[in-house]
């Protein structure tokens, strides 16, 4: 089997680069996300929140291997965005390994960074809503502490996904198309 398993952090372009990438190979495209969802009618903010990481990391872990199990029957090749932390669960990543290739698309710090201070939302009382449950879990009360709590993290995940990808790709700046074709170019060689 030789599907394209991109993975990095949040807002990265996972989701975008796995539509455009599925589009150009002519093959079908997933979000582990959108199956997690199916799956359990819950998103994965939902799962975290209600239940902590490992309620979330269970849901996703079996999503992966359900989603392995019906690509490895069908022989089907295809695109697959993952979920920002699954770098963190090693069964997810056992059951997506025999498919194919890990990309990791690293994003500047910045660039990620400016898209989660963009889904923030400011509460009334202080405070902010809207952000990922690793920062939420921190309460901060100002953008500045947003991208602090941010920072260390992506230093953390980004030494992760390189670790565990077997390919890297700088996202840099450069257009979501632009991208993909790196991306399309790389995978050839």
């Amino acid at each position: 089997m030789n599907c394209i398993i991109l993975m990095g952090i949040k807002h990265c372009g996972k989701s975008t680069q796995a539509r455009l990438l599925a589009q150009k190979f002519g093959i079908p495209c997933y979000d582990t996300d959108d199956l997690v969802c199916e799956q359990t009618g819950r998103s994965p903010r939902e799962l975290y929140r209600d239940g902590g990481p490992g309620a979330f990391q269970a849901a996703e872990a079996e999503a992966c291997r359900q989603l392995a199990a019906r690509l490895t029957a069908a022989g089907e090749r295809a695109v697959i965005a993952t979920g920002g932390g699954i770098c963190a669960n090693e069964a997810a990543l056992a059951a997506l390994r025999p498919l194919g290739r890990f990309v990791f698309l690293n994003a500047p710090e910045d660039a990620a960074a400016d898209r989660i201070i963009r889904e923030a939302r400011e509460l009334p009382a202080g405070g902010f809503e809207n952000l990922p449950a690793y920062i939420a879990d921190k309460s901060p009360r100002s953008l500045l502490e947003i991208r602090s709590i941010f920072h260390a993290f992506y230093a953390e995940r980004t030494a992760r996904y390189a670790r565990t990808a077997d390919m890297t790709v700088d996202m840099g700046r450069a257009g979501k198309e632009e991208n993909a074709g790196r991306i399309a170019a790389l995978l050839a060689d």
